[in-house]
């Protein structure tokens, strides 16, 4: 059974999270990175959201350059997935510095939500009247 966590990034730079399963999970299973999403799949009603990443069970991230559902080891330059971390080029020179032209391999998912996808990444197109955000906890008054 699909079961993942949605989390919802809005314009003004806060994200919500929101966990996923049964049939409202199968109905994003085949989307890829990029389709535009209605809000009433997973209950919100009036909110369009775009998908634009995420991330598998084991960590890896998805990439949206990378057909299909599958884990692949692909040889990067930069990008989702990749970091062109600083080292130290000789002993002669000092300190540390990002070497141009670097390729690293990595292991990375395709671009489209499958079973073994345990975090979609969504941004708000549209948004609806009801808030993303979770309803506040009453405060627990305070023991003496």
């Amino acid at each position: 059974m699909a079961q993942f966590k949605a989390v919802f990034g809005l314009k003004d730079g806060k994200s919500y999270q929101k966990e996923i399963s049964g049939d409202d999970a199968k109905a994003f299973i085949g989307k890829k990175i990029g389709d535009v999403v209605k809000g009433e799949i997973i209950g919100l009603t009036g909110y369009e959201f775009q998908i634009t990443g995420g991330s598998d069970t084991a960590g890896f991230p998805m990439r949206s350059d990378l057909p299909g559902p599958t884990l692949k080891k692909i040889l990067a330059i930069n990008g989702v997935g990749v970091t062109n971390k600083s080292k130290y080029l000789s002993k002669k020179k000092k300190g540390l510095r990002t070497m141009k032209g670097m390729r690293t391999r990595k292991t990375v998912a395709g671009n489209t939500i499958y079973e073994k996808t345990a975090q979609v990444n969504l941004k708000v197109v549209k948004e609806g009247k009801q808030s993303l955000a979770p309803p506040a906890a009453e405060a627990a008054p305070a023991a003496q």
